[in-house]
């Protein structure tokens, strides 16, 4: 007979590589673990690159509670031009002013970012999300060219800063191309643009770093800053530096790659399609966060005794007071046993049981 080994379970940080979607890097994970259950918190744009946390076995039942903590990005905001999904990944549109004669200071750019878009704001997620309205994501919806219309959601800025400010031309085919004549001006001054080539259009780009709350789109910031300032805008760079408690720096992040395939689908039409490529896949489980590691990162933690711990898996609560959702845990062994939320004042109920795990998969 057969033993079934037993399935290992923790959280990998990836930095996420450009060019291919959250759901690839997924793919390429479960390809070098051989597993199935593996899952990713919080979307990242095929544009965008930086931290992505992807979990595997039991912890997949983390994902949900990692997604809604708060995060920072850094990201350029090119001002002057619009894309139809609001980043470098969309077509470029008619431009909703005309050229501006003298383009706003930076200390003028601050002002308005200030004033409208930092704090607690009212935003409209762009039509290329992957919000679901009546099962259907809204960027299928869009690139089938149906009408997309999405509600103005609360969200909270708690930093929106302008690193660094430049001046030039950018072009008016490719969204993705970059500056021209690039210049910095100095503080208060306003950059008077010369007479343009046809194919390009004076345009100004921030360098930004944004820290948010869960559900805060940056393309959006960046497009609604755009109109608040007369000129359109959107972002030709996003990185995810941090989500909650992992960031970019940490020592154990995991690197990929993107890949293209070339290949003639069932019409004879030739398609190339991008793939995430993990970096030294097969040390991957050495760079993963264990069990209890991935809890503690991920949100409160509580000391419980052996006894507690049968009681939890048994489904019965326990004797403590807690205010929020917490991580309970044996110390002694390392044994990450339940999620539990408060029943009433007291008294703590499991609401995900996890299988005690055996010495080294933890």
């Amino acid at each position: 007979m057969t033993t079934k080994k037993p399935e290992i379970s923790g959280l990998l940080v990836v930095d996420k590589p450009q060019g291919v979607t959250s759901h690839d890097v997924v793919a390429a994970i479960r390809g070098a673990l051989h597993m199935k259950r593996v899952g990713h918190a919080g979307t990242l744009d095929p544009m965008a690159t930086g931290v992505l946390v992807i979990g595997f076995g039991n912890a997949t039942r983390l994902l949900n509670y990692i997604v809604d903590h708060s995060k920072t990005y850094l990201a350029t905001i090119r001002l002057g031009q619009r894309t139809a999904t609001d980043d470098a990944d969309g077509e470029l549109l008619e431009p909703s002013a005309p050229i501006a004669e003298a383009f706003p200071s930076r200390e003028t750019v601050e002002r308005v970012i200030a004033e409208r878009f930092t704090g607690r704001i009212e935003q409209v997620p762009n039509s290329y999300s992957a919000i679901k309205i009546n099962g259907q994501r809204a960027y299928d919806l869009a690139r089938e060219g149906k009408q997309v219309e999405l509600k103005a959601r609360p969200v909270t800025v708690e930093e929106f800063r302008v690193d660094a400010v430049r001046y030039g031309y950018a072009s008016t085919r490719f969204a993705d191309a970059p500056l021209t004549d690039a210049q910095d001006i100095g503080a208060g001054e306003r950059w008077h643009p010369v007479s343009a080539a046809p194919d390009v259009r004076p345009v100004m780009e921030l360098d930004v770093a944004v820290s948010c709350s869960a559900g805060t789109y940056i393309r959006a910031l960046g497009r609604d800053l755009g109109e608040a300032l007369g000129l359109g805008g959107y972002l030709t760079m996003l990185r995810r530096i941090r989500i909650g408690d992992f960031t970019e720096t940490m020592p154990n992040i995991v690197t990929a790659h993107t890949e293209s395939k070339t290949f003639t689908n069932r019409e004879g039409a030739e398609v190339t399609r991008n793939r995430a490529v993990i970096d030294d896949a097969e040390h991957l489980t050495d760079r993963a966060l264990g069990m209890v590691d991935s809890a503690k990162a991920s949100m409160p933690m509580l000391r419980i005794s052996d006894q507690e711990a049968t009681d939890l898996r048994f489904g019965r609560r326990i004797a403590h007071d807690i205010r929020e959702t917490t991580a309970a845990y044996v110390p002694e062994t390392g044994d990450l046993v339940a999620i539990i939320e408060r029943a009433k004042r007291g008294e703590a109920k499991p609401v995900a049981v996890f299988v005690q795990q055996q010495e080294g998969q933890r």
